[in-house]
């Protein structure tokens, strides 16, 4: 999915569109470490006749944590429910007033399908208030968000909640069909002779579990094959891949030292202390990272664990309002949502290729160019996947014969993309990364002075067939 974020100026109702000026044309990642200072713009409205301006009134997470460490023990609803905490006390906004709350998530506890609802429930929303769990893999939160604006822009609510969630240290394993089969016919059975007839049919292979892959249910390829693939196809080097990756910890780094990382807010863990941060976040070197042996493709692979998003536990919340309502209830919104576009090609060879196509689309709805745009937030599932993006952005050839365009789209600039980090470093809880990646821009554009932000992330997996979308935020 790909949206478009304005920034807020002085409280009125500035335009936005946030679109992406992708990677500079050299694709090595060591020599662009700062940021390039940001260059004023003429204030172009984006806001349309006849439609809602839709704002973001504040947007938080608990920390992402690695899968297996302090989140391990919780339920994923118990995650959801501390992000819609700590929006609540972030903002003060009453609960009565929240008309609707949507939540995203990808690997569905089975006791808690709708998410959204217990979560709801759990942080002190009234059981009056609706809430429902929408799935796109990993932008889920991105589709909660786009829901919401829907509804607002409908005039059905003022006020929605999006957000996601994922906990990936505790994902459903099932029994083999065949053992469900015999459990669920055994449960009808009603003689003792019926019962044991179905046990003694029972056989050692029905006790093999059916473990859960991030994988395209169409390709039965997981993502990293498909990265790897994908990296090879635009001759993405094991360097540069593990180039981008550092790149992504230090600024990570960088922004989590200098106090940058506004939308984390703490979280008590039941029974343990309180998390305050990411732990994700690793600056090695390449000396290191060079020893890593290929995760997917062996041996000749060149994604790594290194120069990919580590599994992650985490949740993440938006506060999203008609303009109306939020100036009315005191609050200055920090972003406009203007468009947003959601595209989808071929699940095996182009399934990471989202943003490249959802890019041109959301910026010639909103009238506005690649060089508009001052803040890039792409979700970086992997190094090579960023990378191969960037080549294809930048490629006359690609956008001819794929594209049905006559002209490249055009890289967005390193100075200008991912300058907090991004997902190789800060975690991807799958439907948590599209509510991080909105608010992150907003709070670069008030940091940097912005005014247009674009938003860009993949969706694959077993959930969906490579949609991508791009959303243009002003702040």
């Amino acid at each position: 999915m790909t949206s478009m974020l304005t920034h807020t100026i002085r409280n009125l109702p500035a335009s936005s569109a946030w679109a992406a000026r992708v990677f500079a044309r050299s694709l090595s990642c060591s020599s662009q470490l700062q940021a390039a200072a940001v260059q004023p713009k003429s204030k172009k409205t984006l806001a349309k006749s006849g439609v809602k301006n839709i704002v973001v009134v504040e947007g938080v997470r608990i920390p992402f944590l690695q899968s297996g460490t302090s989140y391990a023990d919780l339920m994923p609803h118990d995650l959801a429910r501390a992000a819609l905490q700590g929006l609540l006390n972030r903002t003060s906004v009453p609960k009565d007033v929240v008309d609707y709350i949507v939540y995203g998530t990808v690997i569905q506890e089975v006791k808690t399908s709708n998410v959204a609802r217990e979560a709801a429930l759990g942080a002190g929303f009234s059981d009056k208030t609706p809430a429902h769990t929408v799935t796109m893999a990993c932008i889920s939160s991105n589709q909660a968000m786009t829901t919401g604006v829907g509804m607002i822009a409908a005039g059905q609510c003022d006020v929605v909640v999006a957000g996601g969630v994922e906990l990936m240290s505790d994902v459903p394993i099932r029994h083999s069909r065949k053992m469900r089969k015999t459990m669920l016919t055994l449960s009808r059975a009603k003689t003792l002779g019926q019962k044991l007839s179905l046990i003694s049919k029972i056989r050692p292979n029905y006790f093999t579990p059916e473990l859960p892959a991030v994988a395209e249910f169409s390709t039965s390829e997981t993502m990293g094959h498909s990265a790897d693939r994908l990296a090879a196809a635009f001759a993405v080097s094991r360097v540069e891949q593990d180039e981008y990756a550092l790149r992504s910890h230090t600024l990570a780094k960088k922004a989590q030292d200098g106090g940058l990382l506004l939308d984390v807010v703490p979280f008590k863990v039941p029974g343990k202390d309180t998390v305050t941060k990411d732990n994700g976040i690793r600056p090695s070197s390449m000396e290191q990272m060079g020893k890593l042996k290929p995760a997917f493709v062996k041996p000749y692979g060149t994604v790594t664990a290194a120069n990919s998003s580590f599994l992650t536990d985490g949740a993440s919340a938006m506060l999203l309002m008609a303009e109306e309502k939020a100036l009315a209830m005191g609050y200055k919104p920090k972003a406009y949502l203007r468009d947003f576009v959601y595209v989808s090609q071929d699940p095996k060879d182009q399934l990471l290729l989202g943003p490249t196509y959802a890019t041109p689309k959301v910026l010639e709805k909103a009238g506005l160019t690649m060089a508009d745009i001052d803040v890039f937030e792409f979700h970086e599932a992997f190094a090579g996947q960023i990378l191969a993006n960037m080549k294809a952005m930048d490629s006359d050839w690609f956008a001819q014969n794929y594209m049905g365009r006559k002209s490249k789209v055009g890289a967005p600039p390193l100075e200008k993309f991912n300058t907090w980090g991004g997902s190789l470093s800060l975690g991807h809880p799958f439907g948590a990364t599209g509510c991080r990646l909105a608010i992150t821009a907003a709070h670069r554009l008030q940091k940097e002075g912005g005014q247009y932000g674009l938003i860009a992330a993949c969706a694959a997996g077993g959930q969906v067939t490579m949609p991508c979308g791009l959303s243009l935020f002003p702040q």
